[in-house]
């Protein structure tokens, strides 16, 4: 269905797209080679941090991996730029969608002007963004998460596994989207022992400034809370999400990763023995997801909702010493229950 709808389009429009892709040369990490061929497939813009942040952008990227594999076509995934703004955004997902990918996805909420944008100027291409539930076109599938849900657990693990009683969160950047993290994890560890204390702090009030792309900003903040006697220190900060593990191990006490199955990630083999969990949102299946339903010809469209009933937020539980406690997975099984039937309602805020 892809490529004769595809070719349809291409053969009608091959000037106009031609003198496009002239006008918009050097956005796209693919060559020009198959520029006109119209069956070209899922495109993904990065947020903050770029690939390689072992997180977020890593997540979108191995659903985009994953796409590619099944479906053999020619994906795109393009670095954000330092400093950039929502008109370079929306200059990326217009050349994106002038060369033929289809889906376009923005990865993180600050994609969302941009979407709105091009998406009205380009309605035969479905758009995706990531973290972000105001656009709402007709061709725009808002891809979202209960990250609240799965904060919580990792506050049920962080409650059961201080010997501190004192715990810290650390936030990214001080917006609504991570304050769902905090929210979420602050009601886990107090509906699990009131006792415990809960350190808050976010690392910036603004992405510009850095608080999802500066790993000495994450560390720097996590030993301040290690130094009062936070023995686990849960992180929603992106690539700043890297020093806050550093510092962890450094001291010896347990980090809990954030987005991806931190524990699994390369990029941080020599602290995962001090990674207790991660709180995991499905990123990479959202993004597949969309790539196959365009694929199928039903392309999603809307608000596509992850949460622990649909198995899209979580808690990995690839560490050993996790995984083999008892105590510890019983009280997150009921909590997880307990959030999925409705009998705990999650704050998001």
């Amino acid at each position: 269905m892809r490529r004769v709808s595809r070719l349809a389009v291409a053969g009608a429009a091959t000037a106009s797209l031609a003198l496009a892709l002239s006008a918009c040369g050097g956005t796209s990490t693919q060559s020009s080679s198959a520029e006109s061929k119209g069956d070209k497939g899922l495109a993904i813009a990065y947020d903050v941090g770029g690939k390689g942040d072992q997180s977020f952008n890593d997540a979108a990227y191995a659903g985009l991996e994953q796409a590619k594999k099944e479906f053999k076509y020619e994906t795109a995934d393009i670095e954000p730029t330092e400093g950039e703004t929502d008109a370079d955004k929306a200059q990326r997902l217009a050349s994106l969608a002038k060369q033929g990918y289809n889906p376009v996805i923005g990865v993180g909420y600050a994609y969302a002007p941009a979407v709105k944008e091009v998406a009205e100027k380009y309605p035969d291409t479905t758009f995706g963004i990531v973290d972000d539930a105001q656009v709402q076109a007709d061709n725009v599938a808002d891809l979202v998460f209960n990250e609240e849900q799965a904060s919580y657990l990792a506050g049920v693990a962080a409650a059961k596994s201080t010997k501190s009683n004192v715990v810290g969160f650390v936030g990214g950047v001080d917006i609504p989207l991570i304050h769902k993290f905090q929210a979420g994890f602050e009601q886990g560890v107090k509906d699990t022992n009131p006792k415990v204390k809960v350190l808050s702090q976010y690392l910036t009030q603004t992405a510009e400034e850095g608080g999802f792309s500066s790993p000495d900003k994450g560390k720097t903040a996590a030993e301040g809370q290690i130094e009062k006697k936070a023995d686990v220190v849960y992180a929603a900060a992106g690539l700043s999400g890297q020093g806050v593990i550093e510092a962890a191990a450094a001291n010896k006490v347990w980090a809990i990763g954030v987005d991806s199955d931190q524990y699994q990630q390369a990029a941080l083999a020599k602290y995962k023995d001090y990674i207790l969990t991660s709180a995991t949102k499905d990123v990479a299946k959202a993004v597949y997801n969309l790539a196959k339903s365009v694929e199928d010809g039903k392309p999603q469209t809307g608000i596509v909702r992850g949460d622990l009933k649909t198995g899209e937020v979580g808690l990995a539980d690839s560490n050993p010493k996790f995984a083999d406690n008892a105590e510890l997975q019983e009280a997150i099984a009921t909590a997880k229950e307990k959030i999925i039937s409705g009998e705990i309602k999650v704050k998001s805020s």
